[in-house]
């Protein structure tokens, strides 16, 4: 389970990175490839959302409190 959660937020990372590059390098006004880039980058992050919650609910995960 945190190999997944793992490769998610790697995901999330790289399509920041590659809208981040795009908005860079691309001159034109219509950049259609950094749109497509952070759309990629919000539909991985839902679908991380979902899959911790499914993950709670079904007991793969534990939520635990900040130990002072």
């Amino acid at each position: 389970m945190k190999a997944l959660i793992v490769i998610a937020l790697l995901g999330i990372v790289a399509s920041l990175g590659s809208a981040l590059f795009h908005l860079v390098t691309d001159r034109s006004t219509d950049s259609r490839k950094m749109v497509r880039a952070l759309t990629v980058r919000i539909g991985l992050s839902v679908a991380l959302f979902i899959l911790l919650f499914v993950a709670w609910r079904f007991g793969l995960i534990q939520p635990h409190g900040v130990q002072p």
